[in-house]
Parts: C-alpha cells; structure tokens; sequence
C-alpha cells in the first residue's frame, strides 16, 4: 500500500457533474437538511449535471419508514426532483444502504486482501490503558499500534473470544483539499489515527459505506453540512484506498454549507420549531416561497433582490457563491417572502391551493360544492395581498362560507367597537334597504354608505366602518367589507348587522 497518495480530485464540469442528498430517515424533515438537498439539486440543475437521490439506513435502532416516506414527501412537495435513486432506479442500485450489504462486503474483502484495512481487537480501556502506559493522555485515542499483528497474536485474540473491527490505514502525510465554499484545508499527519470501518460484528459504519457509495455512484461533488467537515480527511483516506483498488480513479471535491442558526445564534436543532418543514407547510408556506426563502440561507442571487423564482434561482446557483458564515433562520423573513410569492401566483391557482386548509378548518368539503366554489372564486382575491400564509385563509374567509347565525363575533372585535356603534348600525341597515337586490355591488353599497355615514354623520372611515367589518366578519381584520357584503348579498348583510345590533343591546 503507498503511503505517499498522489491521486485526483475530480475536475468534472458540467453534465458530468454527480452530486448526491442521502439523508438517514431519522424524524421529520430539518428545514437545514432540505436547504442541503435544495444546493445540490440547484447545483445538477445549473450545471445540467445529475442529481441523486439514496438513503442511508443502516441504523434500526433511529431509522423508521415513517421518515422515509416523509423524506420522500419532503422533496416531492419542494418540486425537488431527482435524476436516480429512490422511486426512478438507475444504473447504480439499489439507492437505500439496508439493500447493499453484499456490495460492501465485496469492498470490504478486496480492501483487506489489497492490505488497506486491518483487523484490531483491542478495546476500548484497552487503548486508554496503553496511552497511560506511554505517558499519554488516556483519551488520546488510538496509535495504530496493531498494524502489524501477527498471525499468532491473531489466532490468541479469537482463543479468548474477541472479534476484531476493521480499521483502514490512514496516510502518514497531510491531507489537503480545496473546499468549494471554504477555501484550502489542511488536516496535519497524524491528526486523525486509523479508524474503524466495520464493527466486530461486521456492520460496515457511515464513514465506510458513505464514501463507497459516494465512488460507486460516480459522485463528483460531495455538497453537505458544515458539521461533516472533521470527518473529510477519513473520507479522502478512504477514497485513496478505493482508488488503489481500481475501485474509482478520483476524489470528489467537497464542499462543506454553513449552519443553519436559530434564535440566538444556535445552531437550529430538531426541537426548534422553525425546524420542522412540515410545520412550516400547515402553516401555509408555499414552496416557491420557502424554497426562495431557504435559498437565503448561505447564498443569495443579488445584493439587493431577495425575492426570485425557481428558475431564476437555478439559473444563477453556484456553489462556490454560497457563504460559509453562518445563516440565520429569521421566521418573519420567511414570511415576507412567501407573502410576495403568494401575490406572484395566478388567482386560480392561489384559489385551489386555499382549499386545503379551508377543508382543514372544516369550513368546506372536498370536493367543493358549486355554491362553495363560486364563493371562494369571488373571496379568494380579496386576500391574496393580504396574506403572508395559506393558512390564513380559514379566519379570512371563513365567514363568506358560514350562515349569519353561525358567525362568532370575537373578542378583541367586540372589544373594539366605539360606543356609538348602535346608531352606525341603524343608519347602515336602513340606508342599505333602499338598494334594490339587484343593483346590489361593493360599489353602490360603499358609496351609500360613505355618504350616510361619513357625509351624513360626519365620521371618520375607521370608526365608521370598524362596526360593520365586525358585523360581517366577526372580525377586527377582514377581506375587503363592501367586496365581502356583495358575495354574500343583500339579506345576509344586513341579517349580521341586525345580528351584531342585538349583541350590542344585551
């Protein structure tokens, strides 16, 4: 085995640009786990190159098919495609690690017999007590001392019923690479020792089998998380073996993301709120606008333009644009920008995705009825500059679809009302009787009102509409009042003012 490598890091460009996102199916998709697989897919997109997809789940005692079908419904509901792997095959299956055990035991034989790897037994006390004898730190670690056991030492081991693990000789020399986002790193010789691949039991561990997959699959840029970055150098030792075994013949280039941060600059974990992607989706964020949003963090199309499409985004990614500092998930950004995406879409279209969550609210039924469907074409509009959430869209609405009597006149609204609400209330209900049913329209019944209530009583628009906003809505915030009383026409409008008049009579 040379202990000197020389071996090349991959130089591919365009098509041939292999990049992979293989997650574990541990818990519910992390917003900073999909912002990874959101730069590789943008980077195969850009660069026309490929874009797989596999899972890592080797470990029965996290992984669940639970998340693995949430994964999967992850980059589906992103629009995040991909090229082979898990559901579309290719030519280097199968694309989940469970399935390849015959694949690394192959590796692993040809890796052994070549000399790279060699079997260690001792254990873990075992170790400390040797640096204790040396004079060394207990936790120092491992020194390679059983490189060269011989067969006998072997044989005595397995008499006392030990199994061995598997550990890869790593390279004497520095390891260097040019990271994509970082720059130049170099790990010294001997900051690392030579570390296990295969437990005693023969389970192949994550920096073997990711790394032989990362070569078997023809990975040219490994894009992952700034929480890999120690773990390189092993992966570039590996890589070196594997070269020297015919088994690939480069090293991917590596580039390391920034952190995804939450409030107070912490690292955002799994039990943050703003970390769970599918709390985000029931809230109402749409995936142009998270995916715009989620691309902010680390990289950006422009100094001074944050909002841009899918395309757009694709169009300008690069990877060695993305920043390494540290980004920060600001909820309320997030929000904006989706707000802005939400106004972007065709009505239609915004209209058919409210349905959902008016389903979900228990307002509608799916299929919508002709009379539901005919209200939400005339509401929807009303809101789309409203809204910054889909999820909005219930307390927004809900009382276009709803009977007078049903409607709750919330608190805060209620709270609201100014003392000469009863006489607003009068002078709305008998102005508005005079408009005959047909010629009822948001038009006629705001210039009728404007002119009883403003002209007639002299007041100001806030106080003499705040009354009627809550008769209608039960709310203090609500789609337009005059488009909002012509969807539901004459006799429920002033049905819900006579309503709320009575309320105020108690």
């Amino acid at each position: 085995m040379s202990t000197t490598p020389a071996h090349p890091f991959s130089t591919a460009t365009g098509t041939d640009v292999r990049v992979r996102f293989c997650p574990s199916p541990t818990g519910t998709p992390h917003v900073g786990l999909v912002r990874t697989a959101m730069f590789n897919w943008a980077y195969a997109r850009h660069t026309g190159g490929t874009f797989i997809f596999r899972v890592e789940d080797t470990d029965p005692a996290r992984d669940t098919e639970e998340s693995f079908v949430q994964l999967l419904e992850a980059l589906r509901w992103l629009r995040l495609d991909w090229d082979e792997g898990i559901d579309v095959g290719g030519p280097h299956g199968p694309y989940r690690q469970s399935q390849r055990y015959d694949i690394y035991r192959d590796v692993i034989a040809r890796l052994t017999e070549s000399g790279h790897i060699y079997e260690s037994f001792a254990t873990g006390e075992e170790i400390e007590a040797r640096n204790v004898s040396l004079g060394r730190d207990a936790k120092l670690g491992y020194d390679n001392f059983e490189r060269d056991l011989t067969d006998a030492q072997k044989a005595a081991y397995r008499a006392e019923g030990r199994s061995p693990a598997l550990r890869l000789k790593v390279p004497t020399e520095d390891i260097t690479f040019d990271d994509l986002v970082r720059g130049e790193i170099t790990f010294p010789a001997g900051s690392f020792s030579d570390f296990v691949v295969v437990r005693p039991n023969g389970h192949p561990l994550y920096p073997f089998v990711n790394p032989v997959d990362d070569a078997l699959m023809g990975v040219t840029h490994v894009l992952r998380g700034e929480d890999l970055l120690s773990s390189t150098p092993r992966q570039i030792a590996l890589y070196h073996a594997l070269i020297e075994i015919g088994l690939t013949d480069f090293v991917p280039r590596f580039g390391h993301l920034p952190y995804v941060m939450g409030d107070k600059n912490k690292k955002l974990s799994k039990r943050d709120p703003e970390s769970n992607l599918f709390l985000h989706r029931e809230r109402g964020f749409i995936p142009e606008g998270l995916v715009n949003y989620l691309s902010l963090l680390g990289w950006s199309l422009s100094h001074d333009r944050d909002v841009f499409s899918i395309e757009e985004m694709v169009a300008a990614f690069d990877v060695v644009d993305v920043n390494p500092n540290p980004a920060r998930f600001d909820l309320k950004k997030a929000e904006s920008i989706n707000g802005d995406h939400i106004r972007l879409l065709g009505v239609a279209d915004f209209a058919a995705r409210l349905v959902p969550y008016l389903a979900a609210a228990g307002i509608v039924t799916e299929p919508l009825t002709e009379a539901d469907r005919a209200i939400l074409e005339a509401g929807a509009p009303l809101i789309q500059e409203r809204i910054a959430l889909l999820g909005e869209a219930p307390g927004m609405l809900g009382s276009l679809f709803i009977a007078g009597e049903a409607l709750v006149h919330e608190a805060d609204a209620l709270a609201s009302l100014p003392a000469n609400t009863p006489e607003i209330l009068a002078a709305s209900s008998a102005a508005l009787r005079d408009i005959p049913e047909t010629d009822w329209a948001n038009e006629l019944v705001h210039t009728t009102l404007a002119a009883t209530l403003i002209e007639g009583l002299g007041l100001k628009p806030r106080i003499a509409f705040g009354p009627l906003r809550v008769a209608v809505s039960g709310r203090k915030v609500s789609p337009p009042l005059f488009e909002s009383m012509e969807i539901l026409g004459k006799t429920e409008s002033l049905a819900r003012l006579d309503r709320l008049a009575a309320v105020r009579s108690v």
